[in-house]
């Protein structure tokens, strides 16, 4: 064997298996690349959906009022500020701030019945139905049947409100919760 014909054979071949591997490689990629005709028209119809979207979009911008995101808000009932100085003026006792026995016909067993059932503001107690509150009164049996919680959140209201000339008028003429 001559060594000149051997080298012109591994030639060959080196040459042979690269054509044969850019063939196969461009096959490959060739069909890795069609796509599926139903494909493309669920693509297209999805882009023209969001094409009208966006112009619907666009159009309702243009109609809707300009207004500025707090004017959007809710607005929130604020608690007047606590002073524990006129409180006590008015009411002739002293108040400590979100104290549930202020209001006419809860004492402390019954205060500590709405703690338990996370009451424990003004705010949170004047935000409750009453049956809320003769379910928390119920919890604790019948020896608590006997109270009427019909007018506490109301009371609990003005003390949120920081209403206390009405609170204390009301309680006036109610005889401290006795018709």
């Amino acid at each position: 064997m001559d060594f000149e014909n051997m080298n012109i054979w591994c030639w060959l071949i080196i040459g042979l298996v690269g054509i044969i591997c850019a063939i196969f490689g461009y096959l490959i990629g060739k069909s890795a690349s069609e796509t599926n005709p139903v494909d493309s028209e669920n693509v297209k119809a999805l882009t023209d959906k969001n094409k009208k979207l966006e112009a619907d979009l666009e159009a309702c911008k243009k109609q809707a009022p300009k207004t500025s995101p707090s004017s959007i808000a809710p607005k929130a009932t604020a608690a007047a500020p606590y002073d524990a100085k006129f409180v006590r003026s008015i009411l002739g006792k002293p108040v400590s701030l979100d104290d549930l026995k202020v209001v006419e016909g809860i004492g402390p067993k019954i205060e500590g019945l709405f703690h338990n059932f996370d009451i424990k503001t003004w705010k949170a107690l004047s935000e409750c139905k009453v049956a809320k509150c003769q379910e928390v009164l119920s919890s604790a049996g019948n020896r608590y049947k006997i109270h009427d919680p019909a007018s506490w959140p109301m009371q609990a209201k003005l003390c949120h409100k920081g209403q206390w000339e009405k609170l204390h008028k009301w309680q006036e003429e109610h005889k401290h919760g006795k018709l």
